[in-house]
């Protein structure tokens, strides 16, 4: 028979799947010996035996009895007690950390009877009252539906009318009369009382937690981290500790370093006379885990000494959450620690230079995403002015938007294409949508270990917390901070790094990551947290890393972040600009005279192209594309023609002759399918002269390049080639021209000639083409829309979003490579490829050769290098060093 709960002393973090992440990490702390309330696991298995059939699975009731009497019998106590009631806590834990995604209800067991008697038995009627307002304010919610918005609702008017700022002003006959209040609104909303059996409460409060796993919060937050939807959720079963119980109690959250900056030393939020959920949920201002030291050196300490075991035993930043109970401290939580990425470079250099780790698991430990946000731009702090107002750095970067006060207003002005800024008094779960959306976002209250940050900092965006002056009025939509009324849609920037929000929009500059790639300038701990991590991929990895460049500069740039060559140099990119007379010239040519001298025009300008980016890249590899896309995307637009011949004889004056020389040729040129039209490799063999113009081009570039010293090392590539045949012409065309270049110049030029491999047929007769070919780059972005059979441009708007809410892509095939589809087809080009021609050189020249996991795939798959836009070369360097370490665990932004 399945067996569905674990106590926590069965358990351990191996057993993170069945556990979930949460359980796991109870159960290890219980083997430690730390200081954990004893409790029991419902298992990820019993929850999707419940998702399966929508009915609890058979034997669960029992299994829960059976270990809910041990804890009864270890505490000398039973649930709901009338005299000395034992409560519990039931929380979510999946196996990948969702912060506050799923539900959690406290001090399970309360009910009209055992409120009394937890009053007796604590010597406090307030904490007995505010425990119990707790438990229905949260079953309610939870378990029964009650929109969450009419308990806090209550709760405000409450305090409004007693004149108090927090809910610690409140006395016991309040809390006990906010009870009923809650009560009746439960009854109101649901036609249903809250249950008074505390055998009721702990079933019903599983299975909720149970269904919130497919909660639109959760599935959203899923889909925003790749968490795959079938795992479900763990249960955890906990005795109740408490941190209300007066001025000696409290809750707190810990990080063993600074999650937002990596820095050393015990980190966190206090709150004192409260419940961990007031932590996390901002409800009040925290203070600084160091005052703790202040209120409690005892409880400071073990704690202190507790970080310390666990951030040994996990070998990595822990998080922890505590609760200090009448001067006892409980250990209810603890995971490896989400955190910004400066803090995950600066944190694995430390834990390697400490012995914790060697020099591969840190590399495996940072990632090309984080890389990516730290080479964002960074505000410009010397023109900002004054600040409109200071919060906590909860989360760093440079956010810039309008303002908006609710998270549907946010993804709503989001998805009309406007970039916004979430301001809340303090954000919960159901704002996740908004945070997504949001550049940024700004919370009144909370601490840097609030929901808010919390998510913010998972999740790379921008955030400020526990910002004072801020005065929020969402009704109004609208903040204040002193005199300053900022009403909804105002842009500010919020400075996540200084903890600032100023109005309007500030500058940008480079960040100093960015200034150390382009000037090698190491200028803080996170640059050489970041410095020490590139050098590390380089000497690790077996992908060379290329660049897509286009110009000199971007050639200039690319070497300077890294790359090792050129893997994608577009010509079509050298026509436009002030060159597209010429080309217009070539194109409504009317003899092979007029063609040549368009075509004669055109060479110098090319091999001033080829010669500047030769150089650039002098005595590395530089692969040259010819002509990809269809002539007529050079001519002015076919609409925009019509419509100048048509005003101009709505004027009586003549039409002039050369547009519509223009039009009859756009008209002629015409595709309905250009992507699938005259283009490519089909260009070249139907347009006399045009391959034997750009490969002289490139020829006569060498030349000049040797002449003056260098070494240049073109490479000559065919784009979509089909079939052997076509790129057998085109290579005796290149090979002739060659040719005769040499024996013009009396210098020796030879450039090997290979071809894009990005239609499906290609990939699969890519035995036949190798025969021609002497390399192979994939072209991944036409290869995945003829393998997909999408036009990229209509498509991404069309029907993408759909498809990602549906579960059809978990990300875009154009933003990661397909590796069931495209991928396949790599694997059998690349396979083919080399068993016709076992040197066959292979790379890919799509924007997959800048995306971290594509890297991997291509790593995996045996290419020889990757090529990217320069931006992304440090990111391609770094990827292609994880990739290649073998039995390391890499970073997971789960």
């Amino acid at each position: 028979m399945v067996r569905y709960v674990y106590a926590f002393t069965e358990g351990g973090r191996d057993l993170a799947d069945l556990l979930g992440g949460k359980g796991a990490n109870l159960a290890e702390m219980t083997r430690m010996g730390l200081p954990v309330p004893p409790g029991f696991t419902v298992t990820t298995e019993a929850c999707r035996a419940f998702l399966a059939t929508g009915a609890e699975p058979e034997g669960l009731a029992h299994e829960i009895s059976g270990h809910l009497t041990v804890l009864e019998r270890a505490a000398g106590r039973r649930l709901g007690q009338p005299d000395d009631p034992l409560l519990l806590s039931v929380r979510s834990g999946a196996r990948f950390s969702m912060p506050g995604m799923m539900e959690t209800i406290l001090d399970i067991g309360l009910n009209d009877d055992s409120v009394l008697g937890l009053a007796k038995s604590s010597g406090s009627d307030r904490f007995a009252w505010d425990s119990y307002r707790r438990l229905v304010q949260m079953f309610g919610s939870t378990v029964m539906g009650v929109d969450s918005a009419l308990f806090e609702d209550a709760m405000t008017r409450l305090k409004a009318s007693r004149g108090v700022r927090d809910d610690l002003g409140l006395e016991a006959a309040d809390l006990a009369g906010l009870v009923e209040v809650y009560k009746e609104l439960i009854h109101e909303r649901t036609g249903r009382h809250f249950p008074q059996s505390p055998a009721e409460q702990l079933r019903r409060a599983v299975l909720a937690v149970f269904e919130s796993w497919n909660g639109e919060r959760a599935r959203l937050y899923r889909r925003r981290e790749h968490i795959p939807d079938d795992l479900g959720t763990a249960v955890n079963v906990q005795t109740m500790v408490f941190g209300n119980l007066g001025p000696d109690s409290g809750s707190g959250v810990a990080f063993t370093r600074d999650p937002a900056t990596g820095r050393a030393g015990l980190y966190g939020d206090y709150l004192p006379d409260a419940q961990g959920e007031d932590v996390v949920a901002g409800v009040r201002n925290t203070v600084p885990l160091t005052e703790l030291e202040h209120l409690d050196p005892a409880s400071y300490a073990q704690l202190r000494d507790h970080a310390r075991a666990l951030e040994s035993h996990y070998r990595d930043l822990c998080d922890i959450e505590f609760t200090v109970e009448r001067g006892r401290l409980w250990m209810l939580q603890t995971r490896v620690g989400k955190r910004t990425a400066e803090a995950a470079f600066v944190l694995a250099a430390q834990l390697a230079e400490e012995g914790l780790i060697d020099p591969d698991e840190a590399l495996a430990r940072v990632s090309g995403d984080g890389l990516a946000r730290l080479m964002f731009p960074r505000f410009d702090t010397s023109t900002a002015g004054a600040a409109l107002a200071h919060g906590l750095p909860a989360s760093p970067g440079a956010a810039v938007g309008a303002v908006v006060f609710d998270s549907a207003e946010a993804v709503r002005r989001a998805a009309a294409g406007e970039k916004v800024v979430l301001v809340r008094q303090e954000t919960t779960p159901d704002d996740l949508p908004g945070t997504v959306a949001a550049e940024a976002v700004l919370t009144s209250r909370g601490g840097k270990t609030s929901h808010a940050a919390v998510v913010a900092r998972g999740m790379g965006k921008v955030c400020v917390c526990g910002a004072e002056e801020i005065s929020v009025d969402p009704r109004a939509r609208r903040f204040t901070v002193g005199e300053v009324t900022v009403e909804e849609g105002t842009v500010v920037s919020v400075d996540g790094s200084e903890g600032a929000v100023h109005l309007g929009a500030v500058p940008l500059v480079d960040s100093a990551v960015m200034r150390y790639f382009e000037t090698g300038a190491v200028t803080d701990g996170s640059v050489e947290a970041v410095a020490g991590a590139m050098r590390r991929a380089d000497s690790t990895r077996r992908l060379g890393v290329r660049a897509n460049a286009d110009t000199p500069e971007d050639a200039a740039r690319a070497r300077r972040f890294g790359a090792e060559g050129i893997g994608l140099c577009r010509t079509e990119h050298m026509f436009l600009g002030d060159r597209r007379q010429l080309v217009e010239a070539m194109i409504l040519a009317r003899t092979d005279a007029e063609r040549a001298r368009a075509l004669e025009a055109l060479l110098p300008l090319q091999r001033q192209d080829f010669t500047g980016i030769l150089e650039a890249m002098d005595g590395l590899p530089v692969t040259i594309r010819l002509l990809d896309p269809p002539l007529h995307e050079f001519l002015p637009d076919r609409t925009e023609l019509a419509v100048r011949l048509a005003a101009a004889e709505a004027h009586g004056t003549p039409p002039g002759a050369h547009d519509r020389e223009l039009l009859d040729a756009v008209n002629r040129m015409h595709e309905e399918n250009p992507m699938l039209g005259l283009r490519g490799v089909r260009l070249g063999l139907v347009a006399p002269g045009l391959v034997a113009m750009q490969v002289r081009a490139v020829a006569e570039a060498v030349v000049a390049r040797k002449r003056a010293g260098g070494d240049p090392r073109a490479e000559i590539m065919v784009p979509l080639v089909d079939t052997v045949e076509e790129l057998r012409l085109v290579r005796e065309e290149v090979r002739q021209v060659l040719a005769d270049v040499s024996a013009e110049t009396g210098v020796p030029v030879a450039c090997p000639v290979g071809t894009m491999i990005e239609l499906p047929r290609a990939a699969l007769t890519a035995g036949r083409i190798a025969e021609e070919a002497e390399f192979f780059s994939f072209g991944t972005n036409d290869l995945t829309q003829t393998t997909w059979g999408f036009s990229r441009d209509d498509v991404e708007a069309a029907f993408f979003s759909a498809y990602l809410d549906k579960g059809i892509f978990t990300v875009s095939p154009f933003e990661t490579i397909d590796r069931d589809g495209v991928g396949r087809l790599v694997g059998i080009a690349v396979a083919e490829g080399r068993a016709v021609r076992p040197g066959l050189k292979i790379g890919v020249c799509g924007e997959h050769g800048g995306d971290p996991a594509s890297v991997h795939f291509f790593h995996a798959a045996g290419l020889d290098y990757v090529s990217c836009s320069p931006f992304r070369v440090p990111v391609a360097r770094l990827e292609a060093g994880r990739a290649a370490l073998t039995g390391t665990e890499t970073s997971d932004s789960r």
